[in-house]
């Protein structure tokens, strides 16, 4: 298992429950507890940042796009997060379950669409992943073992509105979905929890296939990757970037911030690219950035950005 862990590329990962915890055995009543309590916190931490960022209240938020996929919360999490907020009553909620690590660049897309469909309101999405409340002593398989090595928790959030200027302008977006790849990502369920269904075929999956999706994406909006500066992609792994790199004729080193993201995070799933959009913004972005991240479906969800002025 040290193999695994020694070549995960990632430096530390941050969870939501002490080492302690994880090792007695966990029931689904114990995760989703936990899952409760800490996603909830999350969000209320990350969504109060981008607001306190851009100067808006709770109050100022028309839509709110919650994306999870490592609980379930019925009531979703913006509800249980409402009043420590301030949400008005009548904002429309919109969670999103089921994209794993493409949820963020979805989410993103998603948010946009309902921002432009309805001028002048502002759009709050807001992604938490605690994917270490999935880890499993009950089942060393080599998915599992992968799989501990290479997820930690995290959340993100960011506001979109249609009318006025931000750091980037949402300029298109699309997915692709490859038949019969159902069993390449995602969870199954049994007593104990989510078990990970992680495909080892991944990487290889992405250098054959990525491209021409990229490509079609990018046609069905007059773009190809020559206008494109800089592809901030989802790091879902070492090995997964190094096939993101080949498969997008990417120079080394181009994925430097996505590198640094996974060293210090590790995988938290849907909120990783928009940590890699967050340190790339600080430093300011390339004229136009296509964020690209690949999830269960099997799909690939890619946005273009077009950086203010």
């Amino acid at each position: 298992m040290s193999r695994v862990f020694e070549s995960a590329g990632i430096h530390q990962r941050h969870a939501v429950r002490p080492i302690e915890w994880f090792v007695e055995p966990r029931s689904w009543p114990d995760r989703t507890a936990a899952y409760l309590e800490a996603a909830t916190e999350l969000f209320v931490k990350v969504a109060r940042k981008a607001l306190d960022e851009i100067g808006l209240s709770a109050q100022e938020i028309d839509t709110v796009v919650t994306i999870s996929s490592t609980g379930i919360a019925t009531p979703s999490l913006e509800a249980r997060a409402a009043s420590q907020l301030g949400f008005r009553s009548d904002i429309l909620r919109v969670p999103v379950f089921g994209l794993g690590c493409a949820g963020g660049v979805s989410g993103l897309a998603i948010a946009s669409q309902l921002a432009e469909a309805r001028p002048g309101t502002k759009v709050l999405v807001v992604a938490v992943e605690l994917c270490t409340l999935a880890f499993r002593l009950d089942e060393l398989t080599k998915a599992n073992i992968v799989a501990t090595a290479l997820f930690g928790d995290g959340a993100a959030a960011c506001v979109l509105t249609c009318g006025e200027e931000g750091f980037a302008e949402v300029e298109a977006s699309g997915q692709h979905t490859w038949p019969d790849t159902l069993d390449i990502m995602g969870w199954s369920v049994d007593p104990q929890g989510f078990g990970v269904i992680f495909d080892r075929s991944i990487p290889p999956f992405a250098e054959a296939e990525l491209r021409p999706a990229v490509d079609a994406i990018l046609a069905k909006n007059d773009l190809s990757r020559a206008d494109v500066d800089r592809f901030i992609c989802h790091p879902g792994g070492t090995k997964v970037m190094q096939a993101i790199e080949h498969a997008l004729d990417l120079e080394q080193g181009a994925l430097g911030a996505e590198r640094d993201v996974l060293r210090d995070y590790g995988n938290m799933s849907a909120p990783t690219v928009l940590f890699v959009l967050d340190r790339l913004r600080r430093l300011r972005l390339p004229p136009r950035s296509v964020l690209t991240a690949m999830g269960p479906g099997f799909t690939a969800s890619c946005l273009t950005l077009r950086a203010s002025a």
